[in-house]
């Protein structure tokens, strides 16, 4: 295996792991899931002051364990489905000299 292969290879390996790093899923889905816990959190003891703005509906929890659950689609997504690195641009073909195509 000659020299330049093995280096394409390792920046074939090396662009392959930034895809899956830099995944926007993965920060959508993390930040879903810590601001999740924290409101699901505080919505398991309202006061009974935050039940009367809303009207007697425990809306921190029900926002807080929506959020998880979106949360965690994004993350289970992204694992079922991992970031492939973008393929290369094939190179064009060379063109003989004195040709007119194009």
């Amino acid at each position: 295996m000659s020299d330049l292969h093995k280096e394409v290879s390792e920046l074939e390996r090396k662009s392959a792991t930034a895809a899956r790093l830099f995944d926007i899923r993965r920060i959508i889905g993390g930040l879903f899931v810590v601001y999740g816990v924290i409101v699901t959190i505080a919505g398991l003891s309202p006061s009974d002051a935050d039940l009367k703005k809303a009207e007697g509906v425990h809306i921190n929890l029900w926002t807080g364990l929506a959020m998880l659950a979106l949360g965690l689609f994004f993350l289970v997504w992204m694992k079922l489905r991992p970031a492939e690195a973008p393929a290369a641009p094939e190179a064009e073909p060379a063109r003989e000299p004195g040709s007119d195509a194009g």
